[in-house]
């Protein structure tokens, strides 16, 4: 699975317990979050463009069905983020290892079907009509 640069960020973080470098955390959240905000800004350009001058719907719906996949994803990761610093720092709590374990479930089957919709793009791009 690939790794972006917020995952190790996030390790970092963790790693400073019981003193969080928050500061430093929040600076490398926003800076990803900025570069999302410009990928997601492209991909509905390219969207518009599919759907209206190209005539191809379906393409735009399978980047829109994509756009939505990514932001479950990125949400799964922050509250996975918050999942494993509360089982980090309560490990006599045995819900907060069960949440983990649920939101990397939650997080592998959205990768998944971000997959399905690249593959179903990519062949739907590959038609010739």
């Amino acid at each position: 699975m690939m790794e972006f640069p917020g995952c190790r960020g996030h390790r970092a973080y963790l790693s400073s317990a019981p003193h969080y470098d928050f500061p430093r955390y929040r600076q490398l959240v926003h800076e990803i979050t900025l570069a999302f905000s410009g990928i997601s800004r492209e991909v509905l350009l390219i969207a518009g463009r599919l759907r209206d001058q190209l005539a191809r719907p379906d393409l735009a719906q399978h980047l829109a069905r994509l756009q939505e996949r990514e932001q479950e994803k990125l949400q799964l990761t922050a509250q996975l983020q918050l999942a494993r610093q509360q089982a980090q720092d309560q490990p006599e709590v045995d819900a907060h290892q069960q949440e983990v374990r649920e939101l990397k479930h939650k997080l592998i089957k959205t990768i998944e079907a971000i997959s399905e919709i690249l593959q179903d793009l990519k062949y739907d791009s590959e038609e010739v009509e």
